[in-house]
């Protein structure tokens, strides 16, 4: 269940049999022609999906992460890593407080991996405390179906392009960008981030037919619902 359509009387009731829930971590960044929003949405939707069956709270997902890097991009927020730590440990400690003692968090973001540590620590102050961190589109699975699938794929291209991720309207270019060296990104701040990748895509088409990303999402949540459901002894 999606904890934004539950009240605390039902939170409650569950809590009483289970302390399982899932966080979802996004980002609000530039994906070129795509909802700036994906990995909030990706994030909370997959969360969801895999969860549904199982009764599980799913918070909302964290909207804002760490993206320093596309601050050239206007619609862009970046939190500062110490920021980000202390706000995703706040939530930590409030699922705590209320009885949640195993949390999977689903992350969306390539950049909010620096925050794993958070989770470590934050184990090892509360007693019985559970973190699961969960990179749902590398997860094994998953990442051998979009190599299947094409393996020219990144940051804002097909493999992030679904109905809930694309823009009504928007023309997309047809062609395949080559890939951007990531060596060369990891040298330079955000103007000239923006002057390599130019429009935020790293590489790859920017859209496949829906039959390969459904069978990309199945795969997806039904790797994300083995984290959430699995051994967590």
């Amino acid at each position: 269940m999606r904890i934004s359509q539950a009240n605390w009387f039902e939170v409650e009731k569950y809590l009483e049999n289970d302390d399982r829930c899932v966080l979802p971590l996004g980002s609000t960044e530039q994906h070129a022609y795509l909802s700036l929003s994906v990995d909030s949405i990706l994030s909370e939707k997959v969360a969801a999906d895999a969860a549904e069956p199982l009764g599980v709270p799913v918070f909302p997902a964290v909207a804002y992460g760490l993206t320093p890097y596309f601050m050239a991009f206007p619609g862009t927020v970046s939190l500062k890593l110490a920021t980000y730590a202390a706000f995703v440990r706040d939530i930590l400690d409030s699922l705590y407080a209320t009885g949640f003692r195993r949390v999977l968090i689903v992350n969306g973001h390539g950049g909010n991996c620096p925050v794993q540590p958070v989770t470590m620590e934050w184990m090892e102050a509360h007693e019985g405390a559970r973190c699961r961190f969960h990179d749902w589109w590398k997860a094994p699975k998953t990442w051998t179906c979009v190599q299947e699938i094409d393996p020219v794929a990144s940051h804002a291209s097909w493999m992030e392009n679904f109905p809930w991720t694309r823009l009504p309207g928007r023309d997309l270019p047809s062609e395949q960008k080559p890939f951007v060296p990531f060596d060369r990104l990891r040298d330079r701040n955000a103007a000239g981030v923006r002057e390599l990748i130019g429009d935020g895509n790293y590489g790859g088409v920017y859209m496949k037919p829906d039959a390969d990303t459904e069978r990309l999402w199945s795969i997806a949540v039904e790797e994300t619902r083995d984290m959430l459901q699995g051994d967590w002894t």
